[in-house]
């Protein structure tokens, strides 16, 4: 009999369609995750705390099969996948939508200054003028990482008349190469980072870049905090040499209390939440491990594959 070693998370959204000749083995806590899993083959190991899902993970050393919501998955030990020959599939594309419609909202809010709109509302002000004229129609973004976010972004600024600019390995029209790109960075009003964590995008946006970019230039990043070196940016910021950045991720998470960019009115903070802001993520992740599920018992591929060797 198979057995499956699963969050308890899931639970109500998984267990009245499970086949009947599984053997899952349910957990909530970290010590009841380390008695769960030792015999598991397929593991959904996901829980808030990041560190315990890595020691399951450890754990877990006849694992064949490892789902995971998360499309990220550079917090686990990588090593160990690799030399286990464990099959990983993420949660690649399931936040894509809420993801790329909080990239289209951060951009039209720094546009627009919305945040001044809502602090005069709350102070009961009527202004007379608004505070932010700038459009999105016929600006220049430039969109580091054509996953499964990036495909929906791209559409998504087109509708505003966004002219976007996909960077790609493969290269092609209206696309940059990643080594053709910092070189143009002065051409565009918008650097959207939608890259997947990995030692190549680590910190690829730098003191060099910052200063590349128009003076009143937006970087948008939904990708992880490394990908920018966050004290050159802070830098950017308070010297005014770049027009904003909308960080939905930063380093650290949570930011503390008193962290500089709290202080910035330039910098405008989501606090990762762009891949929550929906109520369908439990229910695709359960509909697609179902699937794939039923997949991996037929001896066919399951998808989307995630690989450690590359880091996505």
């Amino acid at each position: 009999m198979t057995i499956l070693a699963v969050s308890g998370l899931i639970r109500p959204l998984l267990e009245p369609q499970l086949p009947g000749d599984v053997d899952v083995r349910w957990f909530m806590t970290h010590e009841e995750a380390l008695e769960a899993v030792p015999e598991a083959e397929i593991g959904w190991f996901d829980m808030y705390d990041q560190a315990a899902m890595a020691d399951t993970l450890r754990a877990a050393k006849k694992l064949k099969w490892l789902n995971s919501i998360y499309a990220g998955l550079d917090f686990l030990p990588l090593d160990v996948l690799i030399e286990r020959g464990v099959t990983v599939t993420n949660g690649a594309g399931i936040n894509a939508i809420t993801i790329a419609e909080y990239v289209v909202m951060g951009m039209l809010n720094i546009a627009k200054d919305y945040r001044s709109v809502m602090r005069a509302a709350e102070r009961r002000e009527w202004l007379l003028d608004s505070p932010g004229k700038r459009e999105l129609h016929g600006s220049k973004a430039l969109l580091l990482g054509y996953g499964a976010i990036g495909k929906l972004i791209k559409p998504r600024l087109e509708a505003f008349d966004v002219d976007v600019t996909v960077v790609r390995r493969s290269g092609g029209e209206g696309v940059l190469t990643p080594d053709e790109w910092r070189a143009k960075l002065g051409e565009f009003d918008w650097i959207i980072l939608a890259v997947p964590a990995t030692s190549e995008t680590d910190g690829m946006i730098g003191a060099d870049e910052l200063a590349a970019m128009k003076s009143d230039a937006v970087i948008v990043n939904i990708a992880r905090g490394a990908v920018i070196d966050q004290p050159a940016l802070i830098e950017a910021l308070q010297a005014k040499t770049i027009g904003g950045a909308f960080l939905d991720v930063t380093t650290p998470e949570p930011l503390p209390e008193d962290h500089v960019l709290w202080t910035l009115d330039n910098a405008h903070i989501s606090m990762h939440l762009s891949g929550r802001a929906q109520d369908k993520m439990f229910i695709r992740s359960a509909a697609r491990f179902l699937e794939n599920l039923a997949k991996y018992r037929r001896g066919e591929p399951v998808a989307p594959i995630f690989d450690p060797v590359r880091g996505y």
